[in-house]
């Protein structure tokens, strides 16, 4: 398997956003970020979903009005050991197409090899592959899916049962 490395860029994001790994973030900013950009969001989401996690990436604005405005997001979720994956990616609509989700994505990943992950998953959106490909380094892998929600079942056998 090819593995791309980081782009290295001359690009960088705006001046005055921070970016912290395990930023104390709110579920109350979470979904004001998801509903900025027009996304369905979920309140009561962010708690359940980050106890389960290697760790998050929050950026903020410390110039805007107002001052510390969660801009952008990112979860790394994993295994326990050498797999992690980024969920989750998002920036406030007023604040895309600036280089802040590219940078939300390279913190994520240096914190995810600081921590031991020797791999970092991302699947995403047919329309995305030139943020996660280009812009972020990711390479293109076979992988599979199911979506538990539509896929039909088979019935529970004997061997299924605790």
């Amino acid at each position: 398997m090819t593995v791309n490395r980081l782009p290295h860029s001359s690009a960088s994001s705006p001046p005055g956003i921070d970016y912290r790994w395990r930023d104390p973030i709110t579920d109350e900013e979470v979904v004001d970020l998801v509903l900025s950009h027009g996304g369905d969001a979920s309140p009561g989401w962010w708690p359940r979903v980050r106890e389960h996690s290697l760790g998050w990436v929050g950026a903020r604005d410390r110039t805007g009005c107002p001052a510390g405005l969660l801009v952008g997001f990112v979860n790394v979720a994993w295994d326990g050991g050498d797999h992690a994956f980024l969920i989750d990616t998002k920036t406030r609509g007023s604040h895309q197409h600036q280089g802040i989700g590219r940078r939300l994505v390279q913190v994520a990943t240096r914190h995810a090899a600081a921590a031991g992950c020797e791999w970092l998953f991302v699947d995403f959106a047919a329309e995305l592959a030139p943020f996660y490909l280009d812009a972020c380094g990711f390479s293109r892998t076979p992988a599979g899916l199911i979506h538990l929600r539509t896929a039909s079942t088979s019935p529970t056998t004997s061997e299924d049962r605790a």
